[in-house]
């Protein structure tokens, strides 16, 4: 298989990416970044982009799946229009120009509550994005959806810390759908999704990753 990764420098996407490299069925990992990758490997294709201004004519969109963990933050987007951007604007670009050159799977690290109708602005772009990937025709569609992310962040997020370390705390009392989902059952499940895909559309939920 060869396969798209994009978001390979994010929480989830730093533990992504070995996975693909050591797994024996995939012949290529194409992980577009903004910034060269500190590391190189032979099976590994790494272009640096804007997403601003993805090329359409590149040869590595010819991939087999995709596997996306881009994303950022209120805080950090700045405004409601630079994270919809991000999170949703280039997902989509990405899945549209991958699916154009036949791409069949694609699995999205989105997030619980994620619903187009939703009053919560964070879980509305997250629907939106779910809608829109099934609207391309995906064969095998792939949505895990984690809570609080469990993990060490390269980035500071004085919030989403304290609010990691009160959860770990009263893990064992939480609902397990609650809980807070952890990096690397994130990391496996997107790329099961991939390596052994289903037809159709697949649902991860909190609960499975805490």
């Amino acid at each position: 298989m060869e396969i798209l990764h994009v978001g390979a420098t994010g929480l989830v996407g730093r533990l992504v990416l070995p996975r693909l490299l050591a797994a024996s069925q995939v012949s290529r990992v194409v992980a577009p970044t903004r910034a060269p990758l500190p590391f190189s490997d032979p099976r590994l294709v790494n272009p640096v982009v804007d997403f601003e201004a993805l090329p359409t004519d590149a040869a590595w969109w010819d991939v087999d799946a995709v596997v996306c963990t881009l994303g950022t933050t209120m805080a950090r987007a700045g405004s409601r229009e630079a994270f919809r951007r991000v999170d949703l604007d280039y997902p989509l670009q990405v899945a549209r120009q991958a699916r154009q050159r036949g791409a069949r799977v694609f699995a999205l690290n989105s997030a619980m509550g994620a619903d187009p109708e939703s009053r919560v602005f964070y879980n509305r772009v997250k629907g939106e994005l779910e809608a829109a990937l099934e609207a391309l025709g995906f064969p095998s569609l792939v949505m895990v959806r984690p809570g609080l992310i469990d993990g060490e962040r390269q980035e500071r997020r004085p919030g989403e810390r304290a609010a990691l370390v009160l959860s770990r705390v009263l893990r064992p009392l939480l609902p397990r759908g609650w809980r807070p989902s952890r990096a690397a059952r994130i990391a496996d499940a997107l790329v099961a999704g991939v390596l052994a895909p289903t037809p159709g559309r697949l649902l991860v939920e909190a609960e499975a990753l805490a």
